[in-house]
């Protein structure tokens, strides 16, 4: 599939239908270069926890992640708590994955949040 330098250089492109979505291979290729994703069982969705040393790390982590979101006009299910977030990405228009949800994956990556 595609490597995670790649993935950060890339953006969220309109994706419709069955053939827009990814293979289960493509999936588990890419998501071994993003550490802590995972695929759920039936291949249709990708998250990550994400913890915080409190809550207003992890709302600087949700609004950075809101920023992405808004620029690559791709949203993921967001899950919020005290100290700690888990997002979720999937392409409803594909009905599973497609490479917009590994290419703000790859982005939600490179957030850096102060401790």
């Amino acid at each position: 599939m595609t490597d995670l330098a790649s993935l950060r250089t890339q953006h969220c492109q309109p994706r419709k239908g069955k053939d827009a979505g990814l293979s289960a291979d493509d999936v588990r290729n890419t998501l071994a270069a993003l550490p802590g994703w995972t695929a759920d069982a039936n291949g249709t969705q990708i998250t990550k926890e994400f913890r915080f040393a409190d809550y207003f790390r992890t709302m600087a982590f949700v609004n950075a992640v809101a920023s992405i979101a808004h620029r690559e006009d791709h949203h993921p299910d967001l899950e919020v708590h005290y100290d700690r977030c888990v997002v979720r990405y999937s392409t409803h228009d594909v009905g599973g994955l497609s490479l917009n949800d590994l290419i703000c994956a790859a982005k939600v990556e490179d957030l850096r949040v102060p401790d």
